[in-house]
């Protein structure tokens, strides 16, 4: 059995604790930056990294410590870097997919991702560290996926998307293929991609256009 850790406390760790193995590996502590009440009757959270120094002198078990950072939503810097941090101080990145996920075998996924219920990563695509695909979401053929990027439920990436770091794709988007999402760019849920998204733009609608200080708009 191996023992893990979730760093965050909400409504992500609900949905990723169901994503274990219960066979093979067991969620052992629970950690949160913020005092929120534990969505699980059987772990309490401790609080930031004086909590986890705590929970060192506490935890009883012998053997190595994985851990995931349960933190999902467009804080994709966040999560690789609490993920980053954790490892430093001797917690390795787990790598977590659902029983009812696809992930096909020519797909590569990077250190600390989670692929949730009903996610596909097909063949050829390529996933970055610290990577959500949550539930129903789709990513085709030859995609490329960087670090700290969330794809939303039911979001689809047709083939060859590429999707660059701490971007996010909201639920129920789609993304046309051969199409790419800039670095820190996002994805309105139900929006539908057409053409190139530039770094750190929102986009929405069908076709998706750019919004530009919530004033107007400009097609992509």
């Amino acid at each position: 059995m191996i023992p893990v850790i979730f760093w965050g406390a909400t409504g992500h760790a609900l949905a990723l604790r169901d994503a274990l193995d219960p066979e093979h590996v067991s969620l052992v502590a629970l950690f949160d930056n913020r005092p929120v009440p534990s969505p699980f009757d059987d772990l309490r959270v401790f609080e930031g990294p004086s909590g986890l120094v705590e929970w060192e002198h506490l935890y009883a078990g012998d053997r190595p410590i994985r851990a995931s950072v349960a933190i999902g939503g467009g804080n994709g810097r966040d999560r690789l870097s609490i993920l980053r941090w954790l490892e430093a101080r001797g917690y390795p990145p787990v790598t977590i997919v659902h029983p009812r996920a696809f992930v096909a075998a020519g797909a590569l996924l990077g250190d600390g991702c989670q692929v949730m219920a009903l996610g596909a990563v097909c063949a050829n695509s390529k996933l970055g560290d610290a990577v959500i695909i949550n539930t129903k979401a789709s990513v085709d053929h030859g995609c490329v996926i960087g670090n700290g990027v969330h794809i939303a439920p039911g979001a689809t990436l047709a083939g060859e998307v590429v999707v660059q770091d701490f971007a996010f794709v909201g639920a129920g988007a789609v993304i046309l293929p051969r199409i790419r999402i800039g670095r820190g760019a996002t994805v309105g849920a139900g929006a539908v991609v057409t053409r190139d998204v530039p770094d750190s733009q929102t986009v929405v609608g069908n076709p998706a256009r750019v919004l530009i200080a919530n004033i107007s708009k400009k097609e992509i």
